[in-house]
């Protein structure tokens, strides 16, 4: 259910620093900064994400946000990989999560961490990842509510990994899950009362 410990504790903590760091570069607003489309913390409900950079009608500042946050998350697992332990791989990989939630830039106060979260399995498994992003896909298409289609690809997740044979990810997925879900909080009691904003909408989420 976890990789074997092979990195000493400096190891690990040099990696946990690294994933962090990778993790906390806040895209959204860079990218919307150099688009010009102002302070994303201006824009719908302030959140770093792709999902709130496309309530600024720029479909290209989105795409461009989700594919930097995943890429950061699977940069964190690749170079771990490619220089130390599975160990070392996987705490790279929750720093870079929680690096994105809880920049130390931007008073830790980020986002929630999906496409992170994406963009780390495709470099952990790359099967689980692709099953990943086809549930949130699927969801997203037939109902319209991003947090939804978040809640039930990362919520699936350790289930998808026991499946596939990736039993040593199971424990790290359902921390980033839990983690997912504590982030969505909000959006789960809106998804309750029939309040969430569907996607493309520009009003706050």
């Amino acid at each position: 259910m976890m990789p074997e410990i092979t990195t000493g504790m400096g190891g690990l903590l040099l990696w946990a620093a690294i994933g962090y760091l990778l993790g906390s570069v806040p895209y959204g607003i860079v990218v919307a900064k150099m688009l010009g489309l102002g302070n994303l913390r201006d824009i719908g409900s302030g959140n770093i994400g792709a999902t709130n950079v496309l309530r600024t009608g720029n479909k290209k500042a989105a795409a461009l946000t989700l594919l930097f946050d995943a890429g950061k998350g699977a940069v964190a697992v690749l170079l771990a990989r490619a220089f130390a332990g599975e160990d070392a791989v996987q705490i790279a990989a929750l720093a870079a999560f929680l690096g994105h939630c809880f920049p130390v830039w931007l008073g830790f106060k980020g986002g929630k961490g999906v496409a992170t979260h994406l963009g780390m399995m495709w470099a952990l498994a790359w099967p689980i990842g692709l099953v990943c992003c086809l549930t949130w896909l699927l969801i997203a298409a037939v109902f319209r509510f991003s947090s939804l289609a978040a809640l039930l690809a990362t919520g699936f997740a350790p289930a998808f990994a026991i499946f596939l044979g990736q039993g040593e990810l199971v424990v790290l997925l359902l921390v980033l899950a839990v983690l997912v879900y504590i982030r969505h909080a909000d959006n789960i009691t809106r998804l309750r009362n029939g309040t969430e904003t569907k996607i493309g909408s520009k009003k706050t989420e």
